[in-house]
């Protein structure tokens, strides 16, 4: 999940407010990348947390074992590939030449199999794994075996997820955070520079070996030409602005929309798109209590939206940045479909809407709609939510809250409903975990999961082929509008800036990575 991306009022008098600790450039070395992520990084496990900071900062330190092209399918990156046996239930694996971890030990099968169990614990697609494991074990110091009670053709995609650990740090149990940084990625973790909340360091790993061939998103030659990354945070984007204008920082990552048009006005500053999955915006519903627990009630919304509606509250006019017209998967999935689709993207109906709403049964009770005041994107969409809801005939009481206070009602929507009440409220989702049906947690239901959504999931796990995948995601969407989990709005993506002078072979993925990446001396 993403929060806290989207338009705000700016703070201008931050924008002169100097950092904290030594002056930006200080001490810098040559071909140094001095970047501002878009949020702090705060742990150095990425099965632990969740947050998307904590993918980038895997994406330079790990390497995975398969890695995701452009095309959100699959390419072999630690492996040299795989065989399966005729009855697809045996997947042996062969490690490439020249894996390293920085401890300076070499990467084995062990190491992938104790990090795959381990990952196995936590993750859907590794819980999938593990539900028809038969066996997993290293057969030397390259090779391994997976072995299945039945076939599971997701293997590779499944497989470009778990992080490779050393052996005896995979040991770890799965639900305590790893706290050591050994990964076998381009780029190395500094931790004795990692000061949390204002800077984090990496330093390239000369022992890495890219794989040869051109690098592509998540996939391919991992050329690292930078020796050294320092991550320095900047929790006021304002700041970070003036901080890219005067060059005292290369690379911003992910600015407020509101700063967009002011960075495309500033000298040798480069504004372009880097992460184009974007963020995926939804209003969402608990579906425990009264009245959302009545998919009709549901579904009478799905005429009364108008995506173009929520994305011009969010960025304006510029619709360079904000796509409309898809349904319940990403419009860049490979599972995207039509299934249904004119119920929803044809003209807004309110009349209907209204009709549907009275035929529903609701009886006008309340209708308690949270409003982060604190995130931007959720807060702009919230109330265009507000409005429509409104205007189709329910009894809304919006709330406003900062999101700490929202997350912990939204997580109490079980035993603590009659005391803290909610009924719906307007979040996004990093686009990428909404593009299968494995990573897509919202269609199951908010913390109520739907058991006939989840029996469609089963057979997508189970399908043979792309093609039998893509019906069962037909089928999915179908599904979603009988009995919506939520109602999508809409898709923004954040633009990246950086000093057009100095840097070159920034890459398209959906999180931002760092090989590839030249600066001008």
């Amino acid at each position: 999940m993403t929060i806290g991306i989207g338009r705000r009022p700016l703070l201008g008098a931050a924008a002169a407010t100097a950092l904290a600790g030594p002056a930006l450039g200080q001490g810098a070395a040559a071909n140094t990348l001095r970047f501002v992520p878009h949020a702090n990084l705060t742990s150095l496990d990425p099965l632990w947390s969740s947050a998307l900071i904590s993918t980038n900062y895997a994406l330079m330190v790990h390497d995975f074992l398969y890695g995701l092209g452009a095309d959100l399918l699959p390419r072999p990156q630690m492996v040299e590939g795989h065989e399966v046996s005729a009855d697809g239930l045996a997947w042996s694996f062969r490690l490439r030449d020249g894996l390293w971890f920085h401890d300076g030990e070499p990467v084995r099968a062990a190491d992938c199999v104790q990090s795959i169990r381990r990952w196995m614990q936590r993750d859907v697609f590794g819980k999938r794994l593990a539900s028809q494991l038969a066996e997993i074990r290293a057969l030397d110091d390259r090779r391994f075996v997976i072995r299945l009670t039945k076939t599971f053709a997701l293997m590779p995609f499944a497989l470009t997820q778990p992080v490779i650990l050393p052996e005896r740090v995979a040991r770890t149990e799965a639900f305590t955070q790893v706290t050591e940084s050994i990964g076998s990625g381009p780029f190395r973790f500094v931790r004795d520079e990692w000061v949390a909340g204002s800077r984090a360091v990496f330093r390239k790993f000369d022992r890495y070996v890219p794989r040869n061939e051109p690098a592509e998103a998540w996939a391919g030659g991992k050329v690292a030409h930078l020796e050294r990354v320092e991550w320095q945070i900047m929790p006021d984007p304002a700041t970070a602005a003036a901080a890219l204008q005067r060059g005292e920082v290369d690379w911003m990552e992910r600015p407020l929309l509101d700063l967009v048009p002011r960075l495309r006005r500033m000298t040798d500053v480069r504004v372009e798109v880097v992460e184009r999955l974007g963020f995926y915006g939804f209003v969402t519903f608990n579906t425990r209590v009264p009245p959302f627990d009545n998919p009709a009630l549901r579904r009478a919304l799905v005429p009364a939206v108008d995506q173009q509606e929520f994305m011009q509250a969010l960025a304006g006019g510029d619709t360079e940045l904000t796509r409309t017209g898809h349904g319940w998967f990403h419009p860049d999935s490979p599972y995207a479909n039509d299934e249904g689709l004119s119920a929803l993207l044809g003209p807004r109906n309110l009349d209907l809407a209204r009709k549907l709403v009275k035929e529903s049964g609701y009886d006008g009770r309340p209708v308690v709609q949270m409003l982060p005041t604190d995130l931007p994107a959720p807060n702009a969409i919230g109330l265009v939510a507000n409005a429509m809801l409104r205007g189709i005939g329910l009894n809304v009481d919006l709330q406003a809250m900062d999101w700490g206070t929202m997350v912990g009602r939204w997580r109490a929507s079980g035993e603590g409903a009659d005391r803290h009440p909610w009924h719906c409220f307007a979040l996004s989702w990093s686009g990428l975990w909404t593009t299968n049906p494995g990573m897509h947690t919202p269609l199951y239901g908010n913390d109520h999961p739907n058991p006939r959504m989840e029996a469609l999931r089963d057979a997508w796990f189970d399908a043979p082929d792309m093609a039998a995948q893509q019906q069962a995601a037909r089928r999915m969407q179908a599904q979603a509008l009988q009995e919506p989990p939520f109602i999508p709005v809409g898709l923004w993506i954040i633009p990246h800036a950086w000093r057009a002078s100095r840097l070159s072979g920034i890459l398209k993925a959906p999180s931002t990575v760092f090989w590839n990446v030249k600066k001008a001396a």
